[in-house]
């Protein structure tokens, strides 16, 4: 597992919060107060919960973990702060695309159609 560092976490959480001032957008700054949590109290969310949750097409945000159990057989975005190896695999697998949360915020700053998961 690749750990993400204070500092990188910290610009992430500051960028955030910029970018929902700029664009006034409500989503940005709650995914940037889920992240300002502790380590042991941010989200982990599983592909069966995405499978059962998110449409064809659609953006899923987690701010957390992706974590492996279960398929996912829908073509989805996926943006979270990390995935395990096997849920990246099955995403890809499926058709879905994978993202960091820094990735999604320059594809999408308005935040739009994005569903936040956990």
């Amino acid at each position: 597992m690749k750990r993400i560092k204070n500092d990188q976490l910290t610009n992430l959480i500051s960028a955030l919060k910029k970018l929902s001032l700029e664009k006034k957008v409500a989503l940005w700054k709650q995914i940037a107060v889920e992240l300002e949590k502790p380590t042991r109290s941010r989200r982990e969310v599983n592909l069966y919960k995405i499978e059962a949750n998110a449409r064809d097409d659609e953006i899923v945000i987690v701010p957390g973990k992706v974590l492996s159990n279960g398929v996912v057989q829908k073509a989805v975005k996926v943006a979270a702060l990390s995935f395990s190896e096997g849920a990246k695999e099955k995403i890809i697998s499926a058709k879905g695309q994978i993202l960091s949360i820094q990735e999604l915020m320059k594809q999408n700053p308005e935040g739009k159609k994005v569903r936040i998961m956990g």
